[in-house]
């Protein structure tokens, strides 16, 4: 079954945690729901990022575009694993990403970011 949607409306967790709730407005003008557990929802997150990128290319036959984020703050946090640390990622419409990172690669990261690029990208807005 295929379901086209004119809208989402809402976005609920369930009462237990075990589930998320997207409610939407079909393709015919009628209100749904569709309700996932937290391992489909992680699951879906992980696809979204690569399918809104595929989609830009697709669309505008580019396939150096990305759907890039705005960063506006980053937060590095302990782990409760002493060998991994935590990076979060946050836009300044509350989207928020938080990522583990080893020790080893925390170091690489912080060298990338304060290094020259090898060659300069033209830059595109999304």
């Amino acid at each position: 079954m295929e379901i086209e949607t004119q809208e989402l409306t809402t976005c609920e967790v369930a009462a237990d945690g075990c589930a998320i709730s997207l409610g939407f407005v079909d393709g015919r003008g009628e209100p749904a729901t569709i309700r996932l557990s937290v391992s489909q929802v992680g699951a879906l997150v992980m696809t979204l990022p690569g399918l809104i990128s595929k989609a830009l290319q697709t669309r505008f036959g580019d396939q150096s575009l990305r759907y890039a984020y705005p960063l506006d703050s980053w937060v590095i946090e302990q782990s409760t694993d002493p060998t991994q640390g935590m990076v979060t990622l946050t836009t300044s419409d509350g989207f928020s990403v938080c990522f583990s990172i080893p020790r080893a690669q925390q170091s690489e990261l912080g060298e990338a970011l304060v290094s020259q690029p090898a060659t300069r990208a033209q830059v595109r807005a999304n």
